[in-house]
């Protein structure tokens, strides 16, 4: 049996082995969340309206679980459920995935419709 410690050094130059709880941790900052969620949220989106700005993005993180909220700016006329969903599911499978959190609760917050220039017609009323 090898006495195994902390730091030190085994033949070769290699390091010895180190029990798990005695490696560390890694932590990753709430931005660096809140950036990979804003990407994934503009990844669901695609295109934006004209005038739109790009989805952003807040957490709260807690150990390894991650609370998202999303805003984003949607066009209109269209599938705004169908769209947030898209939003939630990636926003989550990405979080997970690069940060390896558990994501519980992605809130998509619309914060602005736009309105689709409809072919040919003018601003106002039409029939």
């Amino acid at each position: 049996m090898t006495p195994v410690s902390t730091g030190a050094v085994g033949p070769g130059g290699s390091p010895a082995a180190v029990a798990p709880g005695g490696r560390g941790a890694t932590r990753i900052a709430d931005r660096v969340v809140a950036k990979i969620a804003s990407q994934a949220a503009r990844e669901a989106v695609g295109t934006l309206p004209p005038g739109a700005a790009p989805p952003h993005a807040s957490v709260a993180v807690h150990h390894d679980t991650a609370r998202v909220r999303v805003h984003v700016e949607l066009a209109y006329p269209g599938d705004i459920g169908g769209r947030c969903a898209q939003v939630r599911r990636q926003v989550a499978d990405r979080v997970r995935s690069l940060a390896g959190m558990a994501v519980p609760e992605v809130v998509v917050q619309v914060e602005r419709l736009h309105l689709a220039a409809a072919s040919g017609a003018a601003h106002g009323r039409t029939r």
